[in-house]
Formats: structure tokens, C-alpha cells, sequence
């Protein structure tokens, strides 16, 4: 099966069971992947992203975490071409750098921000309803009846778990579920690729959770990238992890390789991270 014919299935999610994220990703179901190399961002001679490699494949979830200012989200932003940048990013042998947003989009890379951003005044099931109808014009969607609504769009609404909200209104959704919205959005238009910025922010521990189930339901046939600050949440869901400061990858590997590298320990986690290492081994 080629990459192009691959994507095409990414919303069809729940007709087969789903592979879960695996660390390396799920190697053999496809040759989706992003790759950068010596990736640069400057702002006004500051180097906000300086000479980052990673090799992002289908099927691993992978984290990206580091302080504040460590470039994290720079890189999503340059992925998705919002920021200019030098060196190469390549999805599955096409270069996005020099592309324009919509360009990108249109490969099947799609970002989420730490603010959801839905139609408030929609339901939900029109706000999926928008986002897979590119090309369409929004008055002939918003006419449109639910019994008219495709089989893809109502599989999505199971997997992001807001089946019974579908006539909601988005406006009055809680925060988690504002979340899994904007991320099923992305699954309606076939996302191959999914950049998430921060997306259990402010969440409870149960929607923190949920989200975490979420991204492994969708994980396994996707590349899926989180920028994240929240280790407990990085702890029980990363398949591999990156860990950046000042512009620069330091480290890469799974939660314990990461944890216990003494770079890390010293720039980001502390040294109790050789405490949570020794614990979660016992």
C-alpha cells in the first residue's frame, strides 16, 4: 500500500481494531513518517530552534518536552510553516520547508493549540461536519441533516468519545472535551500527521486520562507529536520521548532512558527523576 493510499484510511477508525503506539513506531503498516534535519528558526538573531534533528514515524507517540524557551513549540510551528525556517522537513519524502500553511495542511499535518480552537455556536457534529467538508460551502453544511451526515464523521464521533453530545453546542462543552473536538476535526481531514500543543492543560485528572486513552486509540496508525509540561501525564502515555533545551535536542529515548540521563536530570527534570526511575522499576 502506498503512503498517499494510506492516508486516505486515517479517519476510518473504529471498522478494524487499531494498533497502539508503539515505541519506533508500528513498523510494516506503512512508510508514513516526518523526518528533520538541521532544523534552524531565528527570531531577531536569537536561535530559537538550532540544528534539530528527529525522525518521527506512524505508530510511535512521541513526546517533546524541556523548559520554557526550549524550542518545542518552534518546531511545531515550523512544521506546520507558521514561522520561517532553514534545513529540511520532509513527510514521507515531500520538503515542507517553503511551503505555505494551507500547503501543508493539505498533505495531512494538522496542529491543535492550547486554547481550543472550535465554532462555539455549532454543534459538534457541525463543527466535524465543517472540518471535513473542505470545498464546501458552510451554508450548504449547516442545511445539511444529521441523517445526512457520513459514516466517517459518526465513527469519529465515537472515537473521541462526544457520541452523546453531538447536538451539543461546542460553547458549552467542558474544557477536555473542547480538547478531544479539535482533535477529532483533525481526524476528519484524513490527519496523517498530528502536532499537539500541550493538550491536557488545565484538564481534571479524569480528562487528563481520557486524553491519554484518546492519543493511544489514534496513535497506533498515525504520527502523533505532543509538546507537553506535564511529566505525569508524559510518564504514563509517551511510547519515546525528546527532550529539548535551548534549541537543541539533548536527549531522546523512552520515559526511563530520559529520566535517568543525567543532561536531563540537570536541565529540566531534577534529580529526583533517578528516584521516579528507581521507583517505577521496583
Amino acid at each position: 500500500m502506498s503512503p498517499a493510499a494510506d492516508v486516505t484510511k486515517t479517519a476510518d477508525v473504529t471498522k478494524t481494531a487499531e494498533a497502539e503506539p508503539v515505541a519506533g513506531g508500528n513498523a510494516g503498516m506503512s512508510s508514513e513518517y516526518l523526518q528533520i534535519r538541521d532544523l534552524r528558526v531565528q527570531f531577531d538573531g536569537f536561535h530559537a530552534v538550532d540544528g534539530v534533528d528527529l525522525t518521527l514515524m506512524q505508530g510511535d507517540l512521541r513526546f517533546l518536552i524541556g523548559p520554557n524557551g526550549a524550542g518545542k513549540t518552534t518546531i511545531i510551528d515550523a512544521i506546520t510553516g507558521l514561522v520561517k525556517s532553514t534545513g529540511s522537513i520532509q513527510k514521507s519524502g515531500v520538503e515542507l520547508v517553503g511551503k505555505k500553511v494551507h500547503q501543508i495542511a493539505r498533505l495531512g499535518i494538522g496542529r491543535t493549540f492550547q486554547t481550543a480552537s472550535v465554532f462555539e455556536e455549532l454543534t459538534v457534529l457541525q463543527n466535524l461536519d465543517i472540518a471535513a467538508g473542505a470545498g464546501r460551502s458552510i451554508w450548504t453544511m449547516l442545511r445539511r441533516r444529521p441523517a445526512e451526515i457520513g459514516d466517517d464523521i459518526l465513527e469519529v464521533l465515537d472515537t473521541i468519545g462526544l457520541a452523546d453530545h453531538r447536538e451539543t453546542k461546542a460553547g458549552v462543552l467542558a474544557h477536555g472535551q473542547k480538547q478531544w473536538l479539535e482533535i477529532g476535526m483533525l481526524l476528519v481531514q484524513n490527519a496523517s500527521v498530528l502536532l499537539l500543543d500541550e493538550p491536557v492543560a488545565g484538564m481534571s485528572g479524569e480528562e487528563r486520562e481520557e486524553t491519554g486513552q484518546l492519543l493511544r486509540r489514534i496513535g497506533g496508525e498515525r504520527t502523533v507529536v505532543v509538546v507537553e509540561h506535564d511529566m505525569d501525564f508524559m510518564r504514563s502515555f509517551a511510547t519515546s520521548v525528546s527532550v529539548l533545551a535551548r534549541g537543541k535536542v539533548i536527549a531522546e529515548g523512552s520515559v526511563a532512558q530520559v529520566q535517568a540521563n543525567p543532561k536531563v536530570q540537570e536541565v529540566y527534570l531534577g534529580t529526583a527523576s533517578a528516584v521516579d526511575v528507581a521507583q517505577e522499576g521496583e
